[in-house]
């Protein structure tokens, strides 16, 4: 039987590797029992993330910026609102309607 010895660093990083993997794909707990929720305000980050970004590029003006962070603003509320209602939980009929308004403003970023 050959047995292959890793150099001291590449060990190290496969090591480093395996032990960041089950970390970062591990979900919190909120984030199990409200999978709905999670996903919208996941998208309002990336939304805010990708208006940010479109903005430092010059893509946006600064007032265009701020309409579409309103309005991602306004949806993250609605959620929230929605959720409020439902004893901290939104249903699949809301997360579609959520889904359809952040759809709308994802088009508006990405002309």
């Amino acid at each position: 039987m050959i047995r292959r010895i890793l150099p001291a660093p590449a060990l190290l990083c496969a090591l480093s590797l395996g032990a960041l993997a089950p970390a970062a794909h591990a979900a919190s707990h909120w984030e199990r029992a409200h999978p709905r929720r999670d996903q919208v305000i996941d998208r309002t980050q990336h939304l805010n993330a990708r208006i940010r970004r479109e903005r430092h590029e010059g893509e946006l003006s600064a007032a265009q910026a701020r309409s579409l962070h309103g309005q991602v603003r306004s949806t993250r509320q609605e959620q929230r609102t929605m959720a409020h209602s439902n004893g901290g939980y939104i249903t699949k009929a809301q997360q579609a309607a959520l889904n359809q308004q952040e759809n709308a403003i994802s088009r508006q970023v990405g002309r």
